[in-house]
C-alpha cells in the first residue's frame, strides 16, 4: 500500500508544482516556457530521490504501462499505481483551483495549466506530438532504470532533464502532457475545452509509452 500512496503523493507534487508554475509564470514568453519546463523537470528529480526507493517514482500512468509491458512489475501493482496517480492528479487540480479562488492568484493559462490541442493544429496534431514526446521520455526512463545497463543513482537526474527538454519543445504546442494523470486533474476543474479534449492527453501518452516498451525490448540485454 505504501508504494501506491507514494505514487499518489508524487503525482500530486508533480502536477501541483508544474501546473502552478505554468499558471503563475505563463507560457507566452521564452522565460515563462523555460521556467515551466524547469519546474516540471526539477520536480521529477526531487520526487525520484524522495520516493524512488518506495515505488520507483513512476508518477505517470504511461511510465507504469511501459514498465508493466516490460515485465518489471505485475499488472496488479500497475492498477494500484494508476489509481494512486490519478487520485494524486485530481487532488492537485483541486488545490490549483483553490489557489485561484481563495488566494485569488492569477491564472495566466486561464485553465489551471491544463493541456490543449489548438496550437498543434487540432486533435490529430496534438495526438501525434504527445505520442512522439511520450515515446522519447518513457524510452529514457526504461533505459536509465534498466537493472543491468541503466544509470543507477543518476537515473532520476537523466529523467528530469529529459522532461525539461520535452517541455521546451512541446509547451507551445500542447502544453506538454506526456502524463495522463497530470492532464486529468487540472482538466476536471478547468472544464470546457480542457475537459472535452482530455482524452487526447490520456490516450496519446499511453500509446507513446507502449511503443517505448516495445522499442526497449529490442535494446534491452538478454536475461
Amino acid at each position: 500500500m505504501k508504494k501506491y500512496v507514494a505514487e499518489c503523493l508524487g503525482t500530486f507534487v508533480l502536477t501541483f508544482l508544474g501546473c502552478a508554475a505554468a499558471m503563475f509564470l505563463g507560457c507566452n514568453t521564452p522565460a515563462g516556457v523555460v521556467g515551466v519546463a524547469i519546474a516540471f523537470g526539477l520536480t521529477v528529480v526531487a520526487m525520484a530521490y524522495t520516493i524512488g526507493g518506495v515505488s520507483g517514482c513512476h508518477i505517470n500512468p504511461a511510465i507504469t504501462l511501459a514498465v508493466a509491458l516490460s515485465g518489471r512489475m505485475s499488472w496488479k501493482d500497475a492498477c494500484g499505481y494508476w489509481i494512486g496517480q490519478i487520485i494524486g492528479g485530481i487532488i492537485a487540480g483541486a488545490c490549483l483551483l483553490l489557489l485561484t479562488k481563495v488566494v485569488a492568484a492569477p491564472d495566466l493559462t486561464g485553465a489551471l495549466g491544463s493541456n490543449g490541442v489548438a496550437n498543434a493544429g487540432g486533435v490529430g496534431g496534438a495526438f501525434l506530438v504527445e505520442v512522439i514526446a511520450t515515446f522519447i521520455f518513457v524510452l529514457v526512463v526504461l533505459g536509465t532504470t534498466d537493472g543491468k545497463i541503466g544509470a543507477g543513482n543518476f537515473a532520476g537526474l537523466a529523467i528530469g532533464l529529459t522532461l525539461i527538454l520535452v517541455h521546451l519543445v512541446c509547451i507551445n504546442l500542447t502544453g506538454t502532457s506526456v502524463n495522463p494523470a497530470r492532464s486529468i486533474g487540472p482538466a476536471i476543474f478547468a472544464c470546457g475545452e480542457s475537459l472535452r479534449n482530455v482524452w487526447v492527453f490520456i490516450c496519446a501518452p499511453l500509446v507513446g509509452g507502449a511503443l517505448s516498451a516495445l522499442c526497449w525490448k529490442y535494446f534491452a540485454p538478454a536475461k
